[in-house]
């Protein structure tokens, strides 16, 4: 199983919305680094989702539900999208800024390229920011 970090804007698509949904397709990733990493998701791989704008804070928790195909929205064939489920929100939001004044998330892609939408995530950084989201 793998990790990664999905980032939307709460305004256009929230996590709220994808737990009313049950499920959706990730869509509109066009970054090529991105898209590197959604070609390597598999139905199963566990999803953080953070909401970005003017929230910024990791918000919950969704798994891949079928591997990466062709953007059925798109005739570009390097476009791809996932679809996903959720899983449930964090108990409590975890904030960009908490989670750089962690020593051991300086390397994080979330912090050194705050600009790409989907990214992966070692397993012991997925359950850091979970244990962080368990404190109040």
């Amino acid at each position: 199983m793998s990790y990664f970090l999905l980032k939307t804007e709460p305004q256009t698509y929230s996590f709220d919305n994808l737990l009313n949904e049950g499920e959706c397709v990730w869509d509109g990733v066009t970054n090529n680094l991105a898209l590197k990493n959604i070609r390597t998701m598999k139905a199963g791989d566990r999803c953080l989702i953070y909401h970005s704008g003017s929230e910024k804070a990791v918000v919950g928790e969704a798994v891949v539900a079928r591997d990466p195909y062709p953007d059925p929205k798109k005739h570009d064939g390097k476009l791809v999208v996932v679809n996903l489920k959720p899983v449930s929100k964090l108990r409590n939001p975890v904030s960009l800024a908490i989670l750089k004044r962690r020593k051991e998330l300086r390397d994080f892609d979330l912090i050194r390229l705050p600009r790409l939408s989907v990214m992966s995530l070692s397993a012991e950084v997925w359950k850091l920011i979970f244990e962080m989201s368990k404190e109040e």
